[in-house]
């Protein structure tokens, strides 16, 4: 996502995160927290943190609105959170959106390259 005139697709994004070992995907349940790959084991915000965040704004077509958030696990798991928004997200937007609240940051340079 470098400017206006050109942002790095999602698709390509997720492509390069799996790459470094973020390609699971945590999912916010109402009252599990977040499952990671629909996997039995649930994690609180506090069990997670955010270390990158990406950003997509489409400007011919809603459905590329979403925020992208690389998250690590405190048992060493990594993967990542898709937020759709706008036109796109669900009735569960609101839950979502205070889970993903909780959930403390902290860069990792190592997706610094991706964007």
């Amino acid at each position: 996502m470098s400017d206006s005139t050109y942002m790095t697709p999602l698709s390509q994004v997720m492509k390069r995160l799996e790459e470094k070992g973020y390609g699971a995907e945590f999912r916010t349940k109402k009252d599990k927290g977040a499952v990671l790959d629909d996997g039995d084991k649930s994690y609180s915000a506090e069990d997670l943190k955010i270390v990158k965040v990406y950003r997509f704004e489409g400007e011919s077509d809603p459905a590329d609105m979403a925020i992208l958030y690389a998250i690590q696990a405190n048992d060493g798991k990594h993967g990542y959170l898709l937020d759709a928004y706008g036109t796109y997200s669900d009735e569960e937007q609101q839950y979502h959106i205070e889970f993903i609240k909780k959930v403390p940051a902290d860069k990792d340079e190592r997706l610094d390259d991706i964007d």
